[in-house]
């Protein structure tokens, strides 16, 4: 496919991808009664329902067609048919959102690949592992570049822009670097677009700079020959579930499962199928 007609696919999927996720935080999940009292295991397991926030990508949940697909979705779909209740599914992309909605009691687990720090767990209640990932670089390969060569040592970021979602946990390792190299890394949070978008704009030439984690990054490089992501941001981070610290038999109890459900048939096809 000539390299003009790719990028404009790109961008038509990338509206695609905003209507629907629009469409879906509109259309799911049933009302937002939020409960007067801390919900912990036995009264999930009492009331038949799990409410579980995750994010739209191909990793939380997005549209395939006419049906819906996501790593989490089936991780959380699984659960759902071992606990026997019904699981009442949101969808927010920004971290800080998921975080703030289970503070607040709307939500009972937030299911996404959240990367685990100090400054989260004096907050919030973590499960055991589920993935293993880093944070990487988004750039143009030199091809596609006008001959520019990618960025591989950090101190190059100095003085750079960097585009990533709002409320990214990218921010805070940014934040981090510019200390390292003792220059300013220019952030700039686009509340409009999540990481995936991200990506395909810097392979459409609209930015220049974006972070997503690895596994994501290396799924959408077989997509989008433009990008290249060889440059890591971090070290690779501890991944998990995330609970309210009032709610210590549901953490137990999702740890219990999720020891047991990593070991199976099941879970290896799953990982396969979206990583």
């Amino acid at each position: 496919m000539p390299y003009r007609k790719r990028l404009y696919l790109y961008l038509l999927l990338l509206i695609v991808a905003v209507v629907a996720m629009i469409l879906l935080r509109t259309g799911m999940g049933g009302s937002r009664s939020t409960p007067l009292a801390p919900r912990d295991y036995s009264e999930i397991i009492s009331s038949g329902e799990l409410n579980v926030v995750t994010d739209y990508n191909s990793i939380g949940l997005y549209v395939s067609g006419d049906s819906l697909q996501g790593f989490q979705r089936e991780m959380i779909l699984a659960l759902e048919k071992e606990w026997g209740i019904k699981v009442n599914l949101f969808l927010e992309n920004s971290l800080d959102e998921n975080l703030e909605g289970l503070q607040a009691m709307r939500y009972d687990l937030v299911a996404r690949n959240i990367p685990v720090n100090m400054q989260l767990k004096d907050t919030f209640a973590f499960t055991n592992p589920i993935t293993l990932n880093k944070q990487v670089l988004v750039q143009r390969k030199q091809e596609y570049n006008d001959s520019v060569e990618p960025i591989r040592q950090h101190l190059d970021l100095a003085g750079k822009t960097i585009r990533v979602a709002t409320d990214s946990p990218a921010i805070l390792r940014l934040n981090n670097l510019s200390h390292e190299i003792g220059d300013t890394i220019f952030i700039v949070e686009d509340p409009t677009y999540e990481a995936e978008q991200l990506v395909m704009m810097v392979a459409s030439g609209d930015i220049d700079f974006t972070v997503c984690d690895e596994k994501m990054a290396l799924r959408l490089a077989k997509l989008l020959p433009e990008i290249d992501i060889e440059t890591d941001i971090s070290f690779t981070q501890l991944e998990s579930w995330a609970v309210r610290k009032d709610s210590p038999v549901l953490l137990d109890s999702l740890n219990h499962w999720l020891d047991r459900f990593k070991t199976t048939q099941a879970f290896r096809q799953l990982y396969r199928k979206y990583y």
